[in-house]
């Protein structure tokens, strides 16, 4: 029985001693080939690539501005009258359409007025026209005083004055009646009316407000933080939730608000229908361009302690490339990291992509 155990104890201690260098040689070489093999043996993933581009690139922030009209009155009577005529709300007008209209028979009878004082004062000045040269004549011959006729001449005078006066009594009549039809100042449409026809309008009183729906331009309340980036003319960029353009900046208004610290950018408005109020979100730059490495906003992959992509090598596996995030522009980001212009990166598929694996592309990045 001791025998047998003891040839027991021999061949366990000889398996034992056979099998120790066999997993002390595996533990280098035979792991690599063990890690080459188990990529090999991913499948080939199928993923769509973008390039890293290098461009140049500004921080921006972005602010709400609104389409305003350039022309915007509240149109007011400059006489006094009974309103006959006011146009509806909505209709479309010309440059010197009438709006409105006052009742303009007073103005008429006033015209009357004036027409008669001028008749009376015409022939008023024609008697002491006549009186004047008569008196020359007899003064000529020493029949009469001078002192006569300096009066003579004077009253002669002071009637010429009393008609000029009137006539200028009968040209402000004449503008009054011209001014009882209210007319466009500007081609626009009638949004608003402060009064109906048969009320009472007085000078300055305001009728009805027109807005000018074609010649608009977009207004936005900027920080002064970001004057110093903007000038005349330059292009911003301009999002109104369906679509994103460009527009030049027409005028920076050099004034901030002192508690808002907000100055007024106007801006161009694209072609196109535009309503007058509309919420437009404007881009501004609060630096100056420099040239960075972007990639799609897509191809990074974001996690507590790390962010990453993978990078595409020239025999088409993935490699992962830490990176990290800068300034952004739209759906593009700028990186930090391992990377050079023309790079190819993953952008679709890279949630399941493992180190070393194979992909295809499976659309052309543009």
């Amino acid at each position: 029985m001791k025998n047998n155990i003891k040839i027991l104890i021999a061949m366990l201690a000889l398996s034992v001693s056979a099998t120790v260098p066999i997993l002390y040689a595996s533990t280098d070489d035979d792991s690599k080939e063990v890690t080459e093999r188990t990529k090999s043996d991913l499948p080939e993933a199928n993923v769509r690539l973008a390039k890293v581009l290098e461009q140049p690139l500004a921080p921006e922030i972005k602010i709400l501005g609104t389409v305003v009209s350039r022309n915007d009155a509240n149109i007011a009577a400059e006489v006094s009258g009974r309103l006959l005529h006011v146009a509806e709300i909505g209709t479309r007008v010309d440059a010197g359409d009438i709006i409105a209209e006052l009742d303009e028979r007073p103005l008429k009878f006033q015209l009357a007025d004036n027409n008669a004082n001028i008749l009376s004062l015409e022939a008023s000045l024609k008697y002491n026209q006549k009186q004047v040269e008569r008196l020359i004549k007899l003064a000529e011959s020493n029949n009469t005083a001078h002192t006569q006729l300096d009066l003579a001449i004077s009253q002669r005078d002071m009637a010429s004055q009393d008609l000029a006066r009137a006539k200028v009594t009968k040209e402000r009549t004449l503008y009054q009646l011209e001014r009882t039809k209210i007319r466009a100042p500007f081609p626009g449409q009638v949004i608003e009316r402060y009064q109906q026809a048969g009320e009472f309008s007085s000078i300055g009183r305001q009728v009805v407000r027109l807005v000018d729906t074609t010649n608009i331009e977009i207004s936005a309340q900027a920080p002064v933080k970001v004057a110093t980036q903007l000038n005349d003319n330059m292009l911003v960029e301009l999002d109104d939730g369906t679509r994103k353009f460009s527009a030049e900046v027409r005028a920076i208004i050099a004034v901030g608000d002192d508690r808002s610290r907000n100055f007024e950018l106007r801006i161009k408005a694209p072609a196109g229908k535009w309503i007058v109020g509309s919420a437009i979100r404007v881009s501004l730059p609060t630096e100056q361009l420099r040239t960075v490495m972007t990639v799609p906003r897509d191809a990074l992959i974001l996690r507590q302690n790390s962010i990453y992509l993978f990078k595409i090598t020239d025999d088409n596996t993935a490699t992962r490339v830490d990176v990290k995030t800068g300034m952004g522009k739209d759906d593009l980001i700028e990186v930090i990291g391992d990377l050079t212009s023309g790079d190819r990166v993953v952008m679709r598929g890279r949630e399941r992509l493992r180190e070393g694996q194979p992909v295809k592309d499976s659309q052309s990045s543009t």
